[in-house]
């Protein structure tokens, strides 16, 4: 049987990236998934790829209250219930150390990547209490274990996600509801190219050679695919890993064992910036 097969799941950032391949993966794997963003024209792409009837686009903003109570709603509409939540959406951050940062800026990465997972999980934690249970997936960061130069508001958020699971995992598992973090490192998606234009320049490369020089000193020395992030997020909403709760996955190709993505293995330093995933 297929490992998410008469599920439902709500996944943010669903349009692109790690998030679309977690929707086509947990589609193949039996679930009907509601998936979120802010372009609608990249979340119809994502439901024109899946089998009729499986995906449902969700046009809304995590930064926004209320759209987050209307994902939660719309996604126990579509499915009947909602067994699993997977907080993917999120925003790179401007290059820049503390005192260079604008506050502005750094208000806007944490209410997308840390509010934005709160508010969802505020919203779903009840209907998984009155259900008799729930799984909740968040995707951090490398950046959530390890601290890469330049990027502040981007490492707090990220390792603010790592605890705000952990704080539901020790919460909510009387209740049967399990919260794990996966932790990606350098991932071939095109918010980590973006954010390669610096380094590129900086090494006057192209994107895939700022991505090589990245992933240098890394054992698998490459970037990930997004699809290979999305196999532990099958994992972790699966009964596979049923006596999991409060988790954290680091995903990076090795890049742990080593200085992962920090001042060490790029001698660019704060010119390169740019986030994660």
């Amino acid at each position: 049987m297929a490992a998410l097969q008469g599920k439902t799941a709500l996944i943010t950032g669903g349009g692109s990236g790690i998030g679309a391949a977690i929707a086509q993966r947990y589609v193949a794997e039996g679930a009907k998934v509601v998936i979120t963003g802010r372009r609608v024209a990249n979340l119809q792409a994502i439901v024109d790829s899946c089998p009729a009837g499986t995906v449902l686009p969700f046009a809304g903003d995590v930064q926004n209250y209320e759209d987050c109570e209307r994902m939660i709603a719309a996604t126990v509409e579509f499915g009947g219930k909602i067994d699993i939540l997977v907080n993917n959406a999120g925003i790179d951050s401007p290059a820049g150390s503390v005192a260079d940062l604008a506050p502005e800026s750094f208000r806007k990465i944490l209410e997308t990547n840390l509010f934005g997972t709160f508010y969802t999980m505020h919203f779903a934690l009840p209907k998984f209490i009155e259900q008799g249970g729930g799984v909740i997936v968040n995707v951090a960061s490398l950046a959530a274990l390890r601290c890469p130069p330049a990027l502040p508001a981007y490492i707090a958020s990220k390792h603010g996600i790592v605890g705000l699971t952990q704080s539901v995992a020790n919460d909510y598992g009387k209740y049967n509801i399990r919260a794990n973090v996966i932790c990606p490192g350098a991932t071939a998606t095109a918010m980590l190219e973006n954010s390669m234009a610096g380094l590129a320049e900086q090494k006057g490369t192209d994107i895939p050679g700022a991505l090589k020089f990245l992933t240098r000193f890394t054992p698998l020395g490459r970037a990930a695919a997004p699809e290979e992030i999305a196999g532990a997020a099958v994992f972790f909403a699966s009964d596979d890993s049923s006596f999991i709760t409060g988790a954290v996955l680091p995903i990076e190709g090795g890049a742990s064992v080593v200085d992962p993505c920090g001042s060490s293995t790029s001698d660019a330093g704060l010119d390169w910036g740019g986030g994660q995933h």
